[in-house]
């Protein structure tokens, strides 16, 4: 069953990111082989039961979007909110639902970049797993 729980990016170390940048706080999640998407999401979307393709962030740059899982829980976000999408392998439940649905909300697009992780050590990733 797809669920949505919420948690703080707290790993953060003062240090350069490197190429002589001055400190700066970084929080370092993982190292993992990636692709990067941006999507627009128009107004009025949904995206019917499914199930991430791969395990993924999702970080809205613009507009709002929603996602509900299995559970009944249904989080909104926008600029400034993060979401990791890591519910591949769920079973269909009574009502047929599977993975989560998700949509625009509001009246402009949702513009999102989406990190999708291609190492397969990321599947069934739970929060937490990369503190």
């Amino acid at each position: 069953m797809s669920r949505q729980t919420h948690c703080e990016l707290t790993a953060f170390v003062k240090e350069s990111v490197g190429g002589g940048a001055d400190p700066q706080w970084n929080d370092h999640l993982l190292t993992s082989g990636a692709k990067v998407l941006l999507t627009e999401l128009p107004v009025g979307w949904v995206g019917n039961w499914h199930e991430n393709p791969k395990p993924q962030w999702i970080i809205p740059l613009s507009g709002r979007w929603y996602v509900e899982t299995m559970d009944g829980q249904r989080v909104e976000m926008g600029a400034g909110d993060l979401s990791f999408g890591g519910d591949q392998n769920t079973k269909k439940d009574d009502k047929g639902r599977k993975g989560h649905l998700s949509g625009t909300v509001g009246e402009q697009p949702a513009v999102l970049m989406i990190v999708q992780l291609t190492d397969a050590k990321w599947n069934d990733a739970k929060p937490g797993d990369f503190s």
